[in-house]
């Protein structure tokens, strides 16, 4: 089959075009013509010093990656796909003590540490205190007089009670968590006019923060999670930087992706009503992981060759960047029926919203289950006829599929 004709220039990490769709035409091309698909760039349009990456759009591809670390490297240039042309190289490479940036052995140490974090036994812990949280949030919302902000008022608000709820943090500093996290996502959008210095010295604030929590744990130890983790004395422990870095990527992965997947879902079911009314109905505990898969939270993460290897085809050569594009194995046709459509009943759902598999796989699976399970019941039960005011208004991101806003309405 021909190579599909893609414009000339034409990237999937643009954050331009994601402000405004995710190119899922554009991903069912390459599918079926070109699964493995070098995208040029200019010299250090990334940050990174190299002229583009391997885009890989089939499931069983971005599976395949995601489960060979040996061959596939988080940590050589981090698993971001694209900073902002001018970041420094520095910038970069500091950002590999985050744990989504580390590979085995290293990985391995830090994830059996912080694994103990999402037992099920913790996250049932949660379950009551989230479902009380939850009933609160959309009651308060509910209150509003006329259209309002979905995002604000709904879906920013559990993931920050839960990651709160989860290590102790007073429910009074998660707006701190809430700013900070945006602060660091958001450097490609020109409407928060921030840059990638402001989003540095945010990532510096909560790291900062969270510190000192673990600082004052090992003073004054105390049942909780966080005197687990930096106390973890049987298998070592976290150090305090560990820690704080530990506590970043919960703001941006325990936040920002379980945000946006409720806002795409709740988008999904107010443009499919009967997807709605089925789950005010029967309440499906498959709707879950429809909505992650609908939603695809994160767009893409990039991977680095560490040998010379070969993928759906062609040779990579060590050293070259491969993008993983998890939206694109998420509407594979192979592995789904009617992909395109919003199915809250699909079941087998293999998709890749939590990650290809491997060492990466998500760690709070569950607890992000868990809230959408508990949003959506709250919504359904308080807010039965919540309707659309306007479209969503998109992040422009290079790699995450954010909602900024979604003004909804009381009917």
């Amino acid at each position: 089959m021909s190579c599909p004709a893609l414009p000339d220039g034409f990237d999937f990490t643009d954050p331009d075009l994601l402000q405004h769709r995710v190119p899922l035409p554009e991903f069912a091309e390459l599918r079926l013509a070109e699964p493995v698909r070098w995208i040029p760039q200019t010299s250090n349009l990334a940050g990174f010093q190299d002229e583009g990456y391997w885009a890989v759009t089939r499931h069983a591809d971005v599976k395949y990656v995601s489960t060979h670390p040996e061959l596939y490297s988080s940590y050589l240039n981090t698993a971001i796909i694209r900073f902002n042309e001018h970041i420094e190289r520095d910038a970069i490479d500091a950002q590999r003590l985050i744990l989504l940036n580390m590979d085995p052995p290293e990985h391995t140490r830090v994830r059996q540490i912080v694994q103990r974090v999402f037992t099920p036994r913790a996250i049932r812990a949660l379950e009551e205190r989230l479902r009380t949280r939850a009933g609160s949030i959309v009651s308060e919302a509910r209150a509003h007089p006329g259209p309002f902000d979905f995002v604000t008022s709904v879906a920013c608000e559990l993931p920050l009670q839960a990651i709160a709820e989860l290590i102790g943090i007073p429910q009074d500093d998660r707006t701190k968590i809430f700013d900070w996290s945006n602060k660091m996502i958001s450097y490609d959008d020109p409407e928060y006019a921030i840059t990638e210095e402001v989003g540095a010295e945010s990532a510096t604030e909560l790291i900062a923060y969270a510190m000192n929590m673990a600082a004052d744990r090992k003073q004054c130890p105390a049942k909780d999670i966080v005197t687990t983790l930096v106390s973890a004395e049987d298998e070592g422990n976290l150090r305090s930087d560990e820690f704080g870095f530990f506590v970043l990527m919960l703001a941006v992965a325990g936040n920002e992706t379980t945000r946006n997947a409720i806002t795409h879902g709740m988008h999904a079911f107010l443009t499919n009503p009967d997807q709605w009314d089925l789950y005010k109905a029967e309440r499906p505990a498959t709707a879950a992981e429809e909505i992650v898969r609908w939603a695809t939270p994160v767009n893409s993460f990039q991977r680095t060759a560490t040998q010379d290897t070969e993928l759906g085809g062609k040779q990579i050569k060590k050293g070259d960047r491969v993008g993983i594009f998890y939206a694109s194995a998420n509407h594979d046709p192979e592995v789904f029926d009617h992909p395109d459509g919003f199915d809250i009943t699909r079941d087998p759902n293999p998709h890749l919203g939590f990650g290809g598999g491997g060492p990466h796989y998500c760690l709070g699976k569950s607890l992000a289950v868990l809230e959408i399970d508990l949003i959506f019941n709250a919504i359904a039960d308080a807010m039965p006829d919540l309707r659309l005011v306007g479209d969503p208004r998109r992040l422009r991101s290079a790699w995450i599929n954010g909602v900024k806003e979604l003004q909804v309405t009381l009917a």
